[in-house]
């Protein structure tokens, strides 16, 4: 990590009136990379090699009231399409608050609302992973979008975090809106709870809901997630339920399993998704293996290539 002290900033923070603040602060420059070895079973894309890369920029300071100020800026080679070169620049955000008001955050590109941001299946999000399971059956959540705004509040009791957000919502005025929240008070247990909505649409209402919860005795953490996705047509509710069983042997190595089940109305059957992996970390340095079976890709147990497998082999660092 490279730090340049006394660097001029300027964010603008707040929803409603922009206000440019000029402050003193510190800038962070850290990154990652990776390297990739992927197979895929017959029905899909096969033996693949990739990279991963990415460099942050992160600014942080005070002003003299006692406000916080920070800005993220994430550049990353793979999210250039169609030769855009300002494609390059993928998540980045600015943020403005302290303990006692809580923080606003405007993320230009790649936040998560307060919902959307704890849905994440208990078991990681094994069906993202070119298993041939397309958009129209991948998990939904409520509206993001470029523009969001997300309000951290202050702690009101100790181990509890609330958030909540607003997302502009296109062809509809009235916007979309989420809240969430994540209690830790508790030795060991996690609780999240998170109610969004997607109002982009007229006269379409979509709602989620995300209830999830993990407990870690010693070496051993269980979770549990269950993700439900309800829209105006019956034929397009969603339900995404998840566990997992992780085991830590040592420090460095680290083993989990993990199931996920998604249920659509209307359909003949779920798509089942379940997973292994096992990492081992050395410094900045993660070997990982990881191993998924999907069956019913397409929430049909009849047509032909509905079933795929999908193993890989990761090496990243972060510097």
């Amino acid at each position: 990590m490279n730090n340049l002290k006394k660097i001029g900033l300027t964010a603008l923070a707040g929803s409603l009136v922009a206000t440019s603040v000029a402050y003193s602060g510190e800038l962070a420059v850290t990154g990652s990379a990776g390297m990739n070895f992927k197979n895929y079973s017959t029905s899909q894309t096969g033996k693949s090699v990739s990279m991963a890369n990415s460099v942050y920029f992160k600014g942080a300071g005070e002003t003299d009231s006692g406000l916080n100020i920070a800005v993220s800026f994430e550049l990353d080679d793979g999210s250039k399409s169609s030769g855009a070169q300002t494609a390059l620049f993928d998540n980045h955000s600015v943020s403005v608050g302290n303990d006692s008001l809580g923080t606003v955050t405007v993320h230009g590109h790649g936040g998560s609302n307060s919902a959307a941001a704890l849905d994440g299946t208990a078991a990681g999000d094994f069906w993202d992973n070119t298993l041939g399971i397309s958009s129209t059956n991948t998990p939904k959540a409520s509206a993001s979008g470029n523009g969001l705004v997300v309000y951290s509040l202050p702690a009101v009791v100790d181990g509890l975090a609330l958030a909540a957000s607003y997302a502009s919502a296109g062809e509809n005025d009235q916007g979309s809106t989420a809240y969430g929240a994540v209690y830790t008070g508790f030795e060991g247990l996690t609780l999240s709870f998170g109610k969004g909505s997607n109002s982009g649409t007229k006269n379409v209402d979509k709602d989620q809901t995300i209830m999830k919860a993990s407990y870690a005795y010693g070496p051993i953490t269980v979770g549990y997630s269950d993700n439900d996705y309800d829209h105006t047509s019956a034929n397009s509710d969603q339900g995404v339920k998840s566990f997992s069983l992780a085991y830590t042997l040592t420090d460095a190595i680290s083993l989990s399993y993990g199931e996920e089940t998604i249920e659509k109305t209307g359909t003949s059957s779920d798509i089942e998704v379940e997973g292994m992996t096992a990492s081992y970390t050395s410094g900045g340095m993660t070997v990982g293996l990881t191993s998924i079976e999907a069956t019913n890709v397409d929430h049909s147990n009849t047509a032909i290539n509905n079933d795929n497998e999908f193993w890989k082999v990761s090496l990243s660092f972060a510097f």
